[in-house]
Order: C-alpha cells, then structure tokens, then sequence
C-alpha cells in the first residue's frame, strides 16, 4: 500500500470516521459472541441444544433490521448531515451497551437479544453513513485506498471482537463494550460536517415512512444503473459465501479435520488478515484509480481457493484426534489446506474494494446513501439465501468438503460474469 494512504489515517477527514467503523464492528462482535460465550459455556452448559437454538436465533436478529429498515436509513442519510447522524446513532449504542452490560451481568438472555437486535438496527442506519460520506471527504484518487483501509479494518475488528470475548468474563465483555462505545462517541464528535447533496435535503426525496414500498423502491432505483447493480451483486455473493464459509470453520475442523477449536481460532485469524491485505494490495495496484480491472481475476481466485479447499479437506486424513495447531500443520496437506484459506481470503479482499468503490462513485451523489441502503438490503437477502441452499445440501446428506465446493463452482459463475461484463480497466 502507498504511503499517501495511510496517510488518510492522520487527517480529520478519514481517520474520525475510520475510527468509529472499525470500533464499531468490534462492539457487535465483542457483544453477539460474548452472549453465545455465556449461553453455550455457562448458562445452557447442560443444554447444548438450546446454545445452538440460540445461535440460530441470533443471527437472524442482528440480520431482520437490514431488511426492514435499511430503507429508511438510506433515506435519512441523504436527508441529514451525515456527520451529525453518526453522533446520534453513536451515542445510541452507549445506551444498547448499557443493556447488553445488564444482560451479561445478569445473565439475562432475553435483554442481551434486545440489545443485540437494537446492535443490529445501530449498523443498519450506520451502514448507508459509512461509505456515502467518503467521496464527500475524499479526493477521487483517495476512494480506492480509503475504501481498502476501511475494508481490511473492520475484518481485523470482527477478528478482534470475536477473540476477545472468547479471552475475557461475559461482564468484563460487557464493560470493554460499554468503553469502547463512550470512545466511538468521542471520535464521532471530530468528523467534519458531511451536508446533504444539493436537493436531497429540499423536499424532492422526502422520507417513505411505508418500510416495504420504500424498500421496493431503492431497490428498483439502484437496478438502473447496471454497473452499480453489477457491484451490488457481486458485493452480495462475497459476504454471502464468507458467512458461510466462516460459519463452517467449527464443524470443518472438529469433524472433517479431527483437530481441536484452537485450529478453528487460527482459520479465522488467516482468514481476517488475508482479506485486510487483499484489501490493501488492490489499492497498490491500481495506483488509487476506481477500476474493476481485477475483479474478474480475483473472482477466479476466490473460486479457485474454494475448489482446491473441497479437494484438499476432502482427501485429509487425520492421524490423532482432537489434534493442537502444532500437530495439525504436522499432517500431510495441512499446509494445502492454509494456502487454500489465504488464496480464498486475499482474492475476496481484491475482489470486493474495488466494488465499493465503484458503488460510492458511480451513485448519483444525492442518492448515493439510498443505494449503499439497497446493496445491504440485498446482501441480507443473498446471505439468507444461501444459507438456506447450505442447510438445504446439508440436509441431503452432502458434507461440509461438498458445501464448499458447491460455493466454488458457485463462484466460477460470479468470475465468468465478471469476464463477461467487466471491460479490463473499466471503471465501473
């Protein structure tokens, strides 16, 4: 990565907000694993069929505001000073970490589901705000290094909430959220004024108070333009696979692989770093130009790394059960398997920045919080989707190996559209 941007990391206009995404992306990791920490090792310890009801139940409500609500998030951005509206969903989420404190304290399930559903709604009216605002404080030229630093930051702060609240007690979990939350107001208060674009904020897109017609809508709108639809899908497809991919790390490991949770710990580790640095090495290569000049390939080298990551777990034999990480690079195709992981997670961080940034430039400037609303939109659907197709081959019988081979063959798709539609060098 050019010096230039990481630059961005000392100017008031990128680093506030740099700052505010990445501590948030930790807090709601810190607390939605925190609750599952809690409920699967202490309060439901003789019930493990209850941890896994509430596992399930979690994820779909963190997930259900995007659906419901990222319309009018969209909206409200385009209407407000972005800015101001980041201080208020801000200081929101010290009062949610408040409840998710008592719940931890308490070992309050139904509190700790509360806060974290109002968690999920805080990232739904946040989302839209994070990427609208950078081309409103970012030259064009800083787009794509901007876009990668926020990228591979908040992959680290998913890594660095979910191992936290594995090291810590679930009320000292609680009480680093609390902090950590305070500390996010504060750097809200130092990003610079970001208004409304001209007429958004003069009665011609006034608030749809109907969440389903407006949802319609900005979902309609941001299919006009082709490539920013283009963008919106293959953004969909990436976080759709990498939840399922993460999601299988655990049965992957303890059943396909015979190794012990520390190997599952350090697949996750590989993985978030990887993506930050494809993240950050698509920039390098651009020299900073918004292009989807390397998309395609990155779409091969996603599929690629899912296809030889079937074959790989597929042919492992392990030697010992419930095998350390020392003995598990010990076993032949260990090493394979790793490559596998870093070739799957640095092709998905050159994959999905210079998207982004072609979905924050290519939007009308007026619009452009409504379409950022739209693609979240769509990727809460794609990722439920898919996640119903894995249950689905997983019911018939298909192992966790097949799972990921149906996501590569899957991903072939995503990278011959992508050579389909995507000029080299193209902007969009």
């Amino acid at each position: 990565m050019s010096a230039p941007d990481l630059s961005l990391l000392t100017k008031r206009r990128f680093a506030p907000m740099f700052g505010v995404q990445f501590l948030g992306a930790f807090n709601d990791n810190l607390l939605k694993f925190a609750m599952l920490f809690l409920a699967n090792f202490t309060i439901y310890a003789e019930q493990p069929e209850k941890a896994e009801m509430l596992a399930a139940a979690a994820s779909g409500i963190f997930i259900a505001p995007y659906f419901l609500f990222s319309a009018l998030a969209g909206q409200l951005a385009d209407r407000i000073d972005k800015a101001r509206l980041v201080r208020w969903v801000k200081l929101a989420e010290v009062a949610i970490m408040t409840l998710g404190l008592a719940g931890l304290w308490f070992h309050a399930i139904p509190a700790l589901l509360v806060a974290l559903f109002l968690m999920g709604l805080h990232s739904t009216i946040f989302g839209p705000v994070k990427f609208s605002i950078l081309p409103q404080h970012l030259r064009e030229h800083e787009i794509m290094g901007g876009t990668g630093l926020f990228e591979a930051g908040t992959f680290l702060a998913i890594l660095g909430g979910q191992l936290l609240a594995g090291l810590v007690p679930a009320w000292e979990a609680g009480l680093c959220a609390m902090a950590i939350a305070v500390l996010g107001y504060l750097m809200a208060r130092a990003i610079p004024p970001a208004p409304p674009a001209s007429g958004a904020d003069r009665g011609k897109h006034p608030v749809d108070w109907n969440l389903w017609r407006s949802t319609m809508q900005i979902v309609g709108s941001a299919r006009r333009d082709k490539g920013v639809w283009l963008a919106i899908l293959g953004i969909s497809w990436f976080f759709a696979a990498g939840a399922v991919l993460v999601s299988e790390f655990a049965p992957l490991v303890s059943g396909v692989l015979g190794a012990a949770q520390d190997v599952a710990t350090v697949f996750l580790v590989i993985f978030s770093v990887a993506i930050a640095l494809g993240s950050l090495a698509v920039n390098r290569l651009l020299g900073g130009q918004v292009s989807t000049r390397y998309v395609p390939v990155s779409a091969l080298g996603l599929s690629l790394g899912l296809i030889d990551l079937w074959l790989s777990t597929g042919a492992f034999s392990p030697r010992m059960e419930a095998a350390s990480f020392v003995q598990f690079v010990a076993e032949p195709g260990a090493w394979r398997i790793l490559a596998d992981l870093v070739l799957i997670a640095f092709s998905g961080g050159m994959f999905v920045v210079p998207l982004y940034a072609v979905l924050q430039m290519h939007s009308l400037p007026e619009e452009r919080s409504r379409t950022i609303a739209a693609n979240n939109i769509v990727n809460a659907a794609m990722t439920v989707i898919v996640v119903l197709a894995v249950a689905g081959l997983l019911a018939l019988g298909i192992d966790v190996p097949g799972v990921l081979g149906a996501l590569g063959l899957a991903s072939l798709v995503v990278a011959f559209i992508g050579f389909r539609f995507l000029r080299p060098g193209a902007a969009g």
